[in-house]
Parts: structure tokens; sequence; C-alpha cells
């Protein structure tokens, strides 16, 4: 496909759009568009104690789609699942692109600071690979829950001490800018916007979690097409019961995103608008504490709601 200014302002305005700005920015995200299609700012993608799930939901973006995404936009230096180069080629593109500087870090995955060898590349452990990387970078964006506040890896007992990539840089003295982009997995739009954010806005408003509170600033539960029901009190008590899930442990009153507004699958649902309640993989305590609803989804009959 020919890349113009056409092009350019096209997929900058479903940015914009998606980002709820005013439409006066599209022509400086069009702007940080160019910059990413022309190569001229690079992103570096390092991935910690993660399932990768973040990169696949990443490539499951739309407008720009996948392929336009990744052969068009992102000027990627490395990246650990997308990347043909493997082993010492590998390391070395790492490396150099370390060595260059300049470039936007993107990471994906918990740091594992009880146990580092848990996770090495090229036989030298994440968290000093991070620090490494964090040094030289513009800005680090932590994609998804397990980077942002150590998700899966910290949950309960943690043998690996994980914890987030902004804690870790703070605790090691690093004052790169951290942007916080929770979610298991983050939302592809949440991921590219960012990006261009970064580029042409500098760091976005952020609440007391480091996360853009254009994406994070206000309660599920305030946009949930269930509130009515919430507010009539008509609750379903077991799964596949019409009605709103709160004493099914919905987390949506505690959980602040942009879901239900934004959809997933190209726009099409979101986890309650199939009937399963929110499980909170936005919070900072997702999968951390065990009376939290991911862990009682399976639980009939909860009287609780998110505050048991």
């Amino acid at each position: 496909m020919t890349l113009n200014r056409r092009t350019f302002l096209k997929d900058a305005a479903f940015l914009v759009a998606g980002m709820g700005l005013n439409v006066g920015w599209t022509p400086r995200f069009a702007e940080a568009l160019e910059l990413l299609a022309t190569g001229r700012a690079p992103l570096l993608w390092l991935q910690g104690l993660s399932c990768s799930g973040c990169s696949v939901s990443l490539i499951n973006s739309e407008a720009p789609g996948p392929a336009a995404l990744m052969t068009r936009y992102l000027s990627l230096y490395f990246h650990q699942t997308l990347s043909a180069a493997t082993g010492e080629s590998a390391v070395d593109a790492v490396n150099r692109a370390i060595e260059s500087g300049d470039y936007l870090l993107a990471v994906e995955g918990a740091v594992p600071v009880g146990m580092p060898a848990a996770c090495r590349i090229g036989h030298e452990p994440y968290s000093d690979l991070l620090l490494r990387a964090a040094r030289r970078a513009k800005a680090v964006l932590a994609v998804g829950t397990c980077a942002s506040f150590g998700g899966i890896p910290a949950a309960p007992p943690s043998p690996t001490g994980s914890i987030g990539s902004d804690v870790f840089l703070r605790q090691q003295g690093v004052e790169t800018a951290c942007v916080n982009l929770p979610g298991c997995p983050a939302h592809p739009a949440w991921v590219v916007a960012s990006i261009v954010h970064l580029l042409k806005k500098g760091i976005p408003t952020l609440d007391e979690h480091r996360r853009p509170l254009q994406i994070y600033g206000k309660l599920l539960h305030d946009q949930c097409q269930n509130f009515a029901l919430y507010q009539k009190k008509e609750f379903s008590t077991r799964q596949g019961e019409a009605g709103c899930l709160f004493k099914l442990g919905c987390q949506g009153v505690i959980t602040h995103a942009d879901c239900p507004m934004r959809g997933w699958n190209g726009g099409s649902s979101w986890c309650v608008k199939v009937n399963a309640p929110c499980v909170g993989c936005t919070r900072p305590e997702f999968s951390r504490d065990p009376g939290y609803a991911f862990y009682r989804l399976n639980e009939q009959g909860n009287e609780g709601g998110a505050d048991a």
C-alpha cells in the first residue's frame, strides 16, 4: 500500500477518536505515524515473565490493522515474539539498539526480582537488561498488567518475587518516565494510541498508578450496560442468569478502564457483554488477593459481591 499523507491522516483519525481526543489532534498524530513509518521513531520491545498475551493482542489491532501496524508503523528494533532473529543474532540486535539509544521502550511481563535467573535473555538476567535498556530510552511503556504491576507472576506465593517494571526501575534509581497500560491483555488500541501520544504529545495525564486518565479515568461500573440493572437491584446469582453480575463477584465497581465504550475484538464485545463478570484485570491488585473474583468465578450463589 502506498504511504501518503491521506493514509496517515486516515489512520490518525481512528486513533484520535479511540482516545477521545479533539479532532484537532489528527494532523499531529498523522505526523507521529509518519515518524514510525519512516523509522525515525524506533521501538524496542522486551519481554520478562509473561505469556506473550499482550503481543498476541497487539497483532489483533484494527485501524491500523496488524499488517499495517507491523510493516508500516512499528519500527521495531527487536521483539522477542515477532522477530525472526534468534540466538546471538537476537542478542546483538538488542545490544545495538541499546547502544543507539533514543528509542521508545515497550516492556511486557513482570520482573522476577526474587529469582533473577528465572528469566534470562542471552544469559543476562532480564532485570539487568531492563535496567540497561530503560536508561537509554525516551520513555518506557509497560504493556499489560504483568509489566505494570506484576500480574499473574506476582500472584501468591510468587516464588519469583515478581514486581512491575515501574516499581523496579524506581527502586533502581532510573528516572526515565514510565507509563503503565495494565490489562490482561492490554487492548491493542491502548498500546498504539499511547505510542503515538508519547511521540507527539509526550507523557499523557496519569493517575496515581501511572495509568493514562484518558483510558483508565472512569469506572467500568459507570459505563456498563448493566448499570440500570444494578440500580434496580436486579442481580444474577448464578452464571448464565440475566441481571447485573455484582453478586457473582464482578469487579467493575472498583475497576477503571474504557472496555465498555471501546469494546474488544473490533469493538464487538467485552467481558460483561458476554455475561462474564469483570475480573478487574487493570487493577494493581489483580491476581494478588484471593478474596477477589479472579479466584471465585466458579462459585455459585455468592452473595458477597466485590466487597466480600
